[in-house]
């Protein structure tokens, strides 16, 4: 997956193969593409891709293969998370003589990670058996509730808003009409899809358009498709 900073302008990618290889040209204008290892990067490179933009999108996850899923960086997701926030308050508060600027932040999560906020229906005891053996045996689940129960304690910066996706079933397919809940419809497993497609307009949608945006900042908004 990858880690992205949008002001028209930047796109940082763990593999170049994850997005058209002619994007660089066709979108040359407006697009910087950068290869990187999120973790790999000092904190001025990430400083410098994340200055002056409005938005930034993390859609980082961990390869579905053994090393990937069982092997090192097992934080991969939270520690971005919080290298990427701070790169943002560090480009605010460099900000001399002038007023901070707003940035909002999207971080893709799933309906299997749960609001912190505990607002989430109480799911049932097969389901929540479910969710704890992934906590403690599947280290990317882990880390992804670690990645949004850190960015929902992100409430002393009014200049940093953020939100997380949390997409149900994901599968290919084109963009459709969705719609954005406040928690999961159903149960864990086979109540509803959403396609990549669907994903990545919800947010563009949400860095768009400032009234979607107002209505769930500092939320976690399920997306689920629409037949």
């Amino acid at each position: 997956m990858s880690s992205s900073s949008f002001s028209n302008r930047n796109s940082l990618l763990d593999a170049l193969n994850e997005i058209s290889p002619n994007a660089s040209d066709d979108y040359a204008d407006f697009l910087q593409v950068t290869e990187a290892a999120v973790l790999d990067l000092s904190d001025e490179e990430l400083q410098n891709l994340c200055s002056g933009c409005d938005a930034c999108v993390s859609c980082l996850g961990h390869n579905l293969t053994f090393q990937g899923i069982f092997g090192k960086p097992r934080r991969l997701v939270t520690d971005a998370v919080k290298r990427m926030c701070h790169a943002i308050e560090t480009n605010q508060t460099s900000e001399e003589g002038e007023e901070s600027k707003k940035v909002k932040f999207i971080l893709m999560g799933s309906d299997g990670v749960a609001n912190p906020n505990g607002q989430d229906d109480r799911r049932s005891c097969g389901e929540r058996f479910l969710l704890f053996l992934l906590r403690y045996l599947i280290p990317p689940h882990r880390d992804n509730e670690s990645a949004a129960a850190y960015i929902s304690g992100l409430t002393y910066n009014p200049n940093l808003e953020w939100t997380v996706i949390r997409p149900t079933d994901l599968i290919d397919g084109t963009v459709t009409k969705y719609e954005l809940l406040p928690r999961p419809p159903g149960s864990l497993f086979g109540d509803g899809v959403a396609t990549r497609a669907n994903v990545a307009k919800s947010m563009v949608d949400l860095i768009l358009t400032e009234s979607l945006w107002d209505e769930w900042k500092f939320q976690m908004p399920v997306l689920h498709d629409l037949n």
